[in-house]
């Protein structure tokens, strides 16, 4: 039979707390599962301390070239490179860094693009291009990511490939909060318009409705550091203004998965209040409609694209009054709410971690044929 390739992934990592670097853990568990060797090369700044799990072959330190090229060396073992792109976790300007490492290696390379501007800077744009170019194929995990490649950067489309995030498999049934509950998760901070969630909470009180509102997750690690708590403390003084503080309830501490798991299935909606209009990927909408919980969610990419069949609904930017409407909807309408439950559930089988680490594992022996060896 195939020898499955061995992976060598480049990322943020364990202990660092961020969507990548459990975007990571995620897939490489799942990619083990299925018999898979592979490890990861940890991103790091030069201040922490250099630690991580045993799957940590080694540590890219930015700003430090030895490193780049010692990574390099360690990643040239294995027989393909997943290269996770987003340009803040790279060293460098607009994390000009990573083209360093990509150069330096000899091994087939799969680049994911965990974001895709349609309005980059020349430097970022030439960043893209050069790791478009080195790349043996591009993952994006949305069809609307893929179609912003092809349309605004110089790419093969048969180089592209859509590949989900992944979720895990919801291993409870969904068990109502004795009252409407609203959830919110992920690592906090601005963008993530929860002062809009928190806006329409008047709005659904002169409808009759109170429900609880939920904000799940630490505050990003790089905002504490520049802010401090600035921002939760605004999120509260907001609501204190309004009248509505006794209806936000933080959970600010780091959640375990089963913990999490179990607030999401006692959600009656989670609502995605994004500001951002780039953004063609997101983890926790994966995770929430996995979960087969109703979402409300601003009109970003991912929102529009994985929505459109009817887990969720999608409300313009800005637009407290379609929030609340959409909202209301999903907490007084139970036959609408379990219909967005069927619906997940159908898109369910594709986006479990197990489907997506065995795409990635097909992509991986197709960019490493020649390479690749058959077992007898």
């Amino acid at each position: 039979m195939p020898v499955s390739p061995s992976l060598g992934f480049v990322s943020t990592y364990a202990p660092t707390q961020c969507g990548l670097a459990s975007f990571t853990a995620s897939l490489m568990r799942a990619v083990s599962a299925e018999g898979a060797d592979c490890s990861v090369v940890r991103l790091v700044d030069p201040a922490d301390t250099v630690t991580g799990a045993i799957d940590v072959s080694d540590h890219l330190i930015r700003g430090n070239a030895a490193s780049v090229a010692h990574a390099a060396e360690v990643l040239n073992g294995h027989d393909v490179v997943v290269i996770q792109h987003e340009f803040g976790i790279y060293g460098g300007r607009d994390g000009d860094e990573v083209l360093a490492l990509i150069n330096k290696l000899t091994v087939p390379v799969i680049v994911v693009a965990h974001t895709v501007l349609t309005t980059p800077s020349e430097h970022q744009r030439m960043i893209m291009d050069e790791l478009l170019i080195r790349a043996a194929a591009v993952v994006t995990m949305t069809d609307s990511a893929r179609t912003r490649l092809l349309v605004h950067y110089d790419v093969d489309p048969a180089a592209v490939t859509v590949i989900p995030h992944g979720a895990p498999p919801p291993t409870m049934s969904t068990e109502m909060a004795a009252e409407p509950t609203m959830l919110t998760w992920g690592l906090l901070g601005p963008g993530k318009g929860i002062e809009s969630a928190i806006d329409i909470l008047p709005r659904l009180a002169q409808r009759g409705l109170r429900p609880i509102y939920q904000v799940a997750g630490q505050t990003h690690p790089k905002v504490a550091e520049r802010d401090g708590e600035a921002y939760r403390t605004s999120l509260v003084d907001r609501a204190r203004n309004l009248g509505v503080a006794d209806q936000l309830v933080f959970r600010d501490s780091y959640l375990d998965a089963p913990t999490l798991e179990a607030l999401v299935a006692r959600a009656s909606v989670v609502v995605l209040p994004y500001e951002s209009r780039e953004q063609v990927t997101s983890g926790v909408l994966i995770e929430a409609v996995a979960a087969g919980r109703p979402v409300v969610a601003t009109a970003f990419p991912h929102a529009v694209e994985l929505l459109s069949g009817g887990s969720g609904i999608v409300v313009p930017h800005g637009d407290l009054a379609a929030m609340t409407s959409a909202v209301a909807r999903v907490l007084t309408e139970p036959d609408l709410a379990a219909a967005m439950s069927s619906r997940s559930r159908r898109l369910l089988p594709e986006l479990l971690w197990s489907s997506v680490a065995g795409r990635y594992l097909d992509l991986a022996s197709t960019v490493t044929a020649p390479r690749m060896v058959v077992a007898a």
